[in-house]
């Protein structure tokens, strides 16, 4: 049997509500009787109930963590860096799926019934109108991975998508590439949307360059590899960015199954810098979003969010870098 809050005061000498307040984070305690409510808690082996304790300071310590793409490889990098980060700062997370569900009433719901302390958003997909829903509700809420904007409702973290698009054209056409093609993910995602942008921006300025563009279902391997297999039936680009890094290996895929060579025949940059990118059998041109910085400063917010709930929402954004391997021709 667990041992009780009881059995401790009993072996310290004090009253139960002293060990409660020991173990009660911003109660006052003296330190003689801290001293020996802790020294009798690891003679007996006590562990402070959570459950109990979130009775008494309102607190549960859990922080929903939301997304909508638990398929791509790149979120398991994701969760597992939240997860470690979070726990070291004592909080727990609680994850949702939101599998193909965009409507954020259900989740509200669910993590109202949990009474979680603080909602972190990590999709780069969702609109801004999702996480400002957890707001509205009075629900302490970051998005990471969301959308810029100058003026956010919410706070949000993470990389200016415009800005990755542009990076994206300017890498192609440094290469000489007259034929490129822009491959992004779900028409509807604002990521997609985003950096669809600002490849174009760049091209839209330079002369006698053909520019194509396509999107897959999802941002999956498979929906990569399908998209890339129905381009190449009609006379492919010599280079294309492709949405994500996964959508990229489902194109590398696509484009060795047709017979065809990387970077010889046809060019490929992603985004992310995901794990899997940089396997030799890879070897993907990418560029790297700093995905633990922007996890970092996600929970640094949701932290002092707990202590601070009306904080003023800011936007932090975090630069990007190519990261140059061997899925596209070199600079001539």
């Amino acid at each position: 049997m667990p041992v009780t809050l009881k059995e401790v005061a009993e072996r310290a000498g004090v009253s139960r509500s002293a060990v409660s307040r020991t173990f009660t984070e911003g109660a006052s305690v003296s330190p003689k009787t801290r001293r020996k409510v802790e020294k009798a808690a690891v003679e007996l082996g006590y562990r402070p109930n959570a459950l109990a304790s979130s009775l008494t300071t309102g607190r549960t310590k859990l922080i929903g963590l939301i997304s909508n793409n638990f398929r791509n490889p790149l979120f398991l990098e994701v969760f597992d860096l939240f997860t470690r980060l979070l726990q070291e700062r004592g909080l727990r997370p609680l994850l949702v799926n939101l599998s193909d569900e965009n409507d954020p009433e259900n989740s509200i719901s669910m993590l109202r019934q949990y009474s979680v302390d603080g909602v972190i958003v990590a999709s780069s997909t969702l609109p801004p109108s999702f996480s400002k829903a957890f707001r509205d509700a009075g629900i302490p809420v970051v998005h990471s991975f969301g959308r810029f904007a100058s003026a956010p409702h919410v706070h949000v973290v993470g990389i200016d998508n415009i800005e990755c698009g542009r990076m994206a054209a300017r890498t192609l056409l440094a290469r000489g590439y007259h034929k490129i093609g822009f491959m992004g993910g779900p028409r509807e995602a604002t990521s997609t949307i985003d950096r669809r942008e600002g490849f174009h921006q760049v091209v839209a300025r330079r002369n006698g360059i053909e520019v194509s563009e396509s999107f897959a279902a999802a941002y999956s391997f498979d929906a990569g590899k399908t998209e890339m297999s129905r381009l190449l039936q009609h006379g492919p680009a010599e280079a294309y960015f492709c949405g994500d890094d996964v959508l990229s290996i489902g194109a590398l895929a696509a484009i060795e199954a047709a017979g065809l060579r990387v970077p010889q025949d046809v060019g490929i940059i992603g985004l992310n810098d995901m794990e899997m990118a940089g396997w030799s059998n890879l070897d993907l041109t990418t560029i790297r979003q700093p995905v633990q910085q922007i996890i970092s400063s996600s929970i640094e917010l949701v932290v002092a969010m707990l202590e601070e709930p009306d904080r003023y929402p800011e936007a932090r954004l975090f630069a990007c870098e190519v990261i140059e391997r061997g899925t596209l021709r070199p600079v001539p």
